[in-house]
């Protein structure tokens, strides 16, 4: 596989795997696709952009002519689907939108995949289609404290301690899916035209599902860039009910490190889970990123949570998501690299030392340039 179609890589997990791909293989060529909506920003790829192996196309998913176009033009071996709508506040207020992206861009994907593949001598021979989707899917886990085993509040717990932290219940490859919001919903409902398509027509595909990622570059309506920001600038810190929601929290590389080890070593028609072992309730997490923000910011320790203000909790708001990576590692060997304490202190300092990044993001300005660069393309 040469030539590789990358969508969604302007976002915050797809940009990682393009600069990975990018560094790591320069026999490849490396197409990034993206519509550059309000998550999506070229400024997460400057220091990549001029190298001979890649290329950046501003393209809908749901373009099926353009991308069947782009198929052949490019002579496309693999897609790394990652262009998705992923925020559940924007799911809940415009669901039509989310299952427009997340379904029928899918499908498009897909179709325009199978008629191209499907003309050549080879038809599938050599070819990928791999769709990146999300723990949600699978629903929610009860909470509950094994015997012995207390909640740890510090980053310096094990993984192991992290990972059985509130239950023994986790998510698996074989896990019934039973989304609850629309944007799993429709994350769910292209997961399953994705393994249709290997089941109906042989597309050699596979499906991940990961956990909360976290690290460099994500839009900051996300949890932790938020809170870094407006601790920042002494805003208030809005916690969902009482924070008792619990997440397991993967760094954004080592998911791309997953990625390409998927890619290139994971067996067809394969399901594989990609977690960080690293279970956290809202609030903890947020109390150890508001003394490392404070650290850093030479502020007084702890001073910042006064900013912590709880609101009314989000309607079908999941009590807890617990990924078991256990196949993957098993497999083809990956684990992540960082525990929770390295990964929460280089995500705030990246945060802390770009923030001109951070301040072109929230003031919009990106947007503006963006729109004007492409204006009637």
């Amino acid at each position: 596989m040469k030539n590789i179609v990358i969508t969604g890589g302007a976002g915050f997990i797809g940009s990682h795997v393009v600069r990975l791909f990018v560094n790591k293989y320069p026999e490849y060529n490396i197409i990034n696709l993206d519509k550059l909506t309000y998550a999506g920003n070229l400024a997460n790829l400057k220091d990549i952009e001029n190298k001979p192996n890649y290329k950046f196309v501003k393209m809908d998913i749901c373009d099926f002519e353009a991308f069947y176009q782009l198929m052949q033009d490019e002579k496309i071996d693999g897609i790394i689907h990652l262009a998705a709508e992923s925020h559940v506040d924007r799911s809940i207020k415009d669901p039509f939108t989310f299952a427009r992206t997340n379904v029928m861009g899918t499908l498009s994907l897909l179709q325009a995949a199978k008629l191209y593949w499907e003309s050549l001598p080879e038809k599938y021979e050599g070819k990928r289609f791999y769709h990146i989707s999300t723990d949600e899917v699978y629903g929610a886990l009860e909470m509950t404290h094994p015997e012995g085993v207390e909640p740890p509040f510090t980053t310096t717990a094990s993984s192991t301690e992290h990972h059985l932290a509130y239950g023994t219940e986790f998510f698996y490859e074989t896990t019934k899916y039973n989304p609850h919001s629309p944007y799993s919903a429709a994350k769910a409902s292209s997961d399953h035209f994705v393994r249709a398509y290997h089941d109906t027509y042989g597309m050699p595909t596979i499906v991940t599902n990961c956990s909360n990622n976290y690290g460099p570059y994500q839009f900051p309506e996300k949890l932790i860039p938020l809170f870094i920001n407006n601790i920042r600038h002494r805003k208030p810190l809005p916690v969902y009910g009482k924070g008792e929601n619990v997440r397991d929290w993967l760094y954004v590389e080592d998911h791309a490190r997953a990625i390409d080890i998927i890619f290139h070593n994971g067996k067809i028609a394969e399901t594989y889970n990609i977690g960080g072992f690293n279970e956290w309730k809202n609030i903890d997490l947020i109390k150890v990123m508001i003394k490392t923000v404070d650290r850093l910011l030479g502020n007084p320790e702890g001073s910042s949570e006064e900013l912590i203000t709880y609101v009314t909790d989000r309607a079908g708001h999941d009590l807890r998501y617990a990924i078991d990576s256990t196949k993957l590692q098993k497999e083809l060997g990956w684990e992540p690299s960082l525990q929770f304490e390295e990964g929460i202190e280089k995500t705030v300092r990246w945060y802390l030392d770009n923030q001109e990044w951070m301040d072109n993001i929230t003031s919009g300005e990106y947007e503006k340039y963006y729109e004007e660069m492409y204006k009637g393309r």
